[in-house]
């Protein structure tokens, strides 16, 4: 499911750090306990163009189907304890109070030229019409119907962070800080194949534990500039629990559903279900502060940060789940974004910051599904032998020359943290 973000920390003393190598301290002088608790308002909006590849007038092209958008609203809660000095746990769980996402025709495409409405293809078996040229199989209708609607407490997320240096303690050493972050997988389980609607939302959990690691630096350059960078990597398990598509396996949904096995069998469960996607990637940025009396813990500053993230392939629910019932293979990508911040204090014990950021996803495909594996080790995959067709295979989406791509994906996200220092 989608990240929360950077987790907007807020240092429990006086001492002054970029806010990704920030923690809560405790046993300081004059400063025996250090505590914080934050409070961010997150509102996303996402928009996409979703094109299909399409034999037509003699080439393959890239026809524009759909205009994609999710808005997600979500209450994140965190806890900053000082362990000891420049050493925090930290415990933090979203409320998410909604994921709406719909789907309407692109521009130019309607039930009468789009190719959801005109497949000859008509079952993931790979059935043919009579008459190629009058297809009229329909993947799924474009109406309000098959519009999603999910919400739901989130996953916890349980880790330490540690500052080996401090600039503030050290002028002659910038401030690093390590962070390890376990992700639980508490939110109840998605099902993709359950209708929802605004008054019965669905769940949101996809069941994977996740580890994250992390290193920022920052170095503060004189009274105004502070720069700052940072890399990280998201490795997923599986644990017990996870959703696969075989778990509601039907003819309407998957080629070969027979194949599904849940013991022993060519297509066991670890080959058939969710396979997580691995995250990594950097941060950098610049804080300015514009005024700043330390004495009455008084400040006002921008923060100006970009980022690049890898996310690798896997079989997720993502952005055509809901109308096609199920987790989908999706190719990797890569996101690039930036942010602008305002961060200000008035008073020792409450900080405010307010974000607004940007975001880009390169183009990948939505449905890429494997056709299957060789059982009989003769070099090839022999689709007339059954037993070595992926049962999530889908002759009307997965083949090339069919399969669906996401385009133009552009996020736009607010947040607001307040946070409350002891």
């Amino acid at each position: 499911m989608k990240h929360l973000g950077i987790l907007l920390a807020l240092f429990a003393c006086s001492a002054r750090a970029a806010e990704l190598t920030r923690v809560a301290s405790s046993f300081e002088e004059n400063d025996p306990f250090g505590m914080f608790l934050m409070f961010t308002f997150d509102r996303l909006q996402e928009q996409a163009t979703i094109t299909r590849e399409w034999y037509q007038n003699g080439s393959l092209q890239d026809v524009t189907e759909l205009r994609y958008q999710n808005i997600q609203t979500q209450l994140g809660i965190d806890a900053h304890i000082g362990l000891y000095k420049d050493l925090e746990l930290h415990v933090g769980v979203p409320i998410v109070f909604q994921q709406d996402r719909e789907w309407t025709f692109a521009e130019g495409t309607s039930a009468a030229n789009s190719t959801l409405y005109r497949n000859c293809t008509l079952d993931p078996a790979g059935t043919l019409c009579g008459d190629p040229g009058l297809g009229d199989g329909v993947l799924f209708p474009v109406d309000p119907s098959v519009r999603s609607y999910r919400a739901g407490l989130g996953n916890f997320t349980f880790g330490i962070a540690w500052n080996p240096f401090v600039q503030k303690k050290d002028p002659s050493k910038p401030t690093w800080n390590l962070r390890f972050d376990y992700t639980a997988p508490t939110a109840s389980l998605l099902n993709p194949t359950v209708a929802t609607s605004p008054t019965n939302r669905g769940a949101i959990g996809d069941r994977i534990h996740r580890w994250t690691f992390s290193t920022h630096v920052s170095k503060r350059l004189n009274k105004y500039l502070e720069p700052y960078v940072g890399i990280w990597y998201s490795l997923p398990w599986r644990g017990p629990g996870y959703y696969s598509n075989c778990d509601d396996a039907d003819a309407s949904r998957l080629s070969q559903p027979g194949n599904c096995s849940s013991q022993g069998g060519p297509w066991v469960r670890a080959d058939t279900g969710n396979q997580p996607q691995h995250t990594g990637g950097t941060n950098f940025g610049l804080e300015i502060t514009a005024f700043e009396d330390e004495a009455k813990f008084q400040r006002f500053g921008f923060d100006l940060r970009g980022w690049f993230t890898y996310v690798s392939e896997g079989r997720v629910y993502n952005e055509l789940s809901d109308p096609m019932g199920k987790l989908l293979y999706t190719t990797d990508y890569a996101q690039v974004g930036g942010q602008l911040g305002i961060t200000g204090s008035a008073a020792e014990f409450i900080n405010l910051r307010a974000y607004a950021a940007l975001s880009y996803n390169t183009e990948h495909f939505l449905t890429n599904e494997r056709i299957g594996k060789d059982l009989n080790n003769n070099g090839v995959i022999d689709v007339a032998a059954v037993d070595e067709v992926n049962p999530n295979y889908d002759y009307r989406v997965d083949r090339v020359g069919r399969r669906f791509r996401l385009q133009e994906q552009f996020n736009f996200r607010i947040q607001v943290t307040a946070s409350f220092n002891f």
